[in-house]
């Protein structure tokens, strides 16, 4: 059986655009995930965290798998780890971020699994581009889709802007 599953994507070490390529391409090739879009590729300014890190690329896909979430979670951190992420800073600058953000209806929160994201639905740089692939997915907790949380968040001058690349392979609307 499959699941519906949103995952976000960020990166602002390094080369920011090849380690999120890199990420969607090793999800496309493991046979137990089928991505189905990818957002627009966005700039955003940091948020948390230490002052002097750089702005982050930030994308988001949706998918289908027949792993389980936390199998799905420990692939997630095998391919940050690919990309040479480094846990040493809370909310800190890193290569490669994957964020399991929605595992169908599952809610679960412990010390090795939290889905939904307990925070997706404050943040602008995850909910625009999770827009772009999942809007009317509904959030298993608040009972909301994603464009209605989308739509309760103010938007704020320069918090992100789309980044045109030929060769990024979204699958889009403009939600900025």
């Amino acid at each position: 059986m499959s699941t519906d599953v949103l995952i976000a994507l960020g990166s602002n070490l390094g080369d920011r655009l090849d380690n999120i390529r890199a990420a969607v391409t090793a999800l496309r090739a493991h046979d137990d995930v089928e991505v189905r879009a990818v957002s627009k590729l966005y700039e955003t300014a940091p948020v948390g965290g230490p002052d002097d890190q750089g702005p982050y690329l930030n994308a988001a896909l949706s998918a289908t798998t027949t792993l389980d979430a936390p199998e799905l979670l420990a692939l997630l951190h095998r391919i940050e780890a690919s990309r040479e992420r480094e846990r040493a800073v809370h909310w800190g600058p890193r290569t490669l971020d994957l964020d399991l953000l929605v595992y169908g209806d599952l809610v679960a929160d412990d010390a090795s699994l939290c889905v939904p994201h307990p925070r997706q639905h404050q943040r602008r740089f995850v909910m625009v581009p999770v827009c772009d692939v999942g809007p009317d997915v509904v959030h298993p907790v608040l009972g909301r889709t994603m464009r209605e949380l989308l739509a309760d968040l103010p938007v704020e001058p320069g918090d992100l802007a789309a980044i045109a690349d030929d060769d990024w392979p979204n699958t889009t609307e403009d939600h900025t």
